[in-house]
């Protein structure tokens, strides 16, 4: 069970990386990515998103393309909020592949 503090400085990073997202993600990464979940360690040090790509060929190309920009984003994270949190966590992403998990299964209820 997550703290009240580890729940305001998640959704506080989720709603800023969904920010950073919204505006580099046709420019940088040609595609649309939406942060679904944000959850951050009971210290505070690390957080992981769970990230959703639209419209691109390749999302696991995707990913690893945000992976290898992970310090940038976290210095423009670090921009947005270093009023409101004392020290800006290590960012960890991943896929967040439920919208595809609920696809297959329409699929496979339709046969």
């Amino acid at each position: 069970m997550d703290s009240i503090r580890q729940q305001k400085t998640a959704n506080l990073i989720k709603k800023e990386l969904a920010e950073i997202f919204l505006f580099d993600g046709p420019n940088i990464y040609q595609c649309m990515i939406t942060v679904t979940k944000t959850t951050v360690t009971k210290d505070l040090s690390i957080a992981r998103s769970y990230l959703s790509i639209f419209n691109a060929k390749d999302s696991d190309a995707v990913i690893k393309a945000v992976r290898t920009n992970t310090k940038d984003i976290r210095f423009r994270l670090g921009q947005r909020i270093k009023n409101q949190i004392r020290i800006i966590p290590q960012l960890e992403f991943f896929i967040n592949d439920s919208l595809d998990y609920i696809e297959r299964i329409e699929e496979l209820l339709k046969q």
